[in-house]
């Protein structure tokens, strides 16, 4: 029999909803953490844990107007960002370094950028005239515990929480 190599496939994982019993439902996620959190604290096996959040929303939260400047400008500053790093990596594997191609390498970035961030907006302008965030956010969270356990996580909830 041969030894898996590194690259050997390795067998999907089909994605499915974890199982155990309801220890708790609450309306929020830091609400859900802390009761895991204490359990954590109570020396509780955790890893038999899921925090699961049903009725599900998409929220995209408009952050403002799109306008030609600052097209360029999100564009200069993400290609700043690829300038810098591309301009470190020639700092570190060229034989004689040199601060100028480093920030010539930022320079081309920034313009790169406000390039490619003009083009983008030029493009995308009659159907998208914003910027925004998307979230996914749930309106319950169950927490779910490996039936042979729920017994002693709720005895160790019941417990007054200890100041640390």
């Amino acid at each position: 029999m041969s030894s898996p190599t590194p690259f050997a496939r390795r067998p999907q994982l089909v994605p499915a909803l974890p199982r155990g019993e309801v220890l708790g439902s609450y309306d929020t996620y830091p609400e859900a953490l802390a009761v895991v959190d204490r359990l954590a604290k109570a020396e509780f096996p955790v890893k038999q844990v899921a925090i699961v959040g049903s009725d599900l929303k998409t929220v995209e939260r408009v952050t403002g107007k799109l306008t030609w400047g600052r097209a360029a400008g999100a564009g200069a500053a993400s290609g700043g960002w690829i300038g810098l790093f591309l301009g470190l990596v020639l700092l570190l594997f060229t034989p004689e370094p040199q601060v100028t191609s480093m920030a010539a390498a930022v320079l081309f970035g920034v313009a790169f950028g406000i390039v490619f961030g003009l083009a983008s907006y030029a493009i995308t302008r009659r159907r998208h005239d914003f910027t925004s965030t998307h979230q996914v956010i749930a309106g319950r969270y169950e927490i779910l515990v490996d039936p042979q356990l729920t017994a002693r996580a709720q005895e160790l909830l019941a417990r007054p929480v200890s100041a640390d």
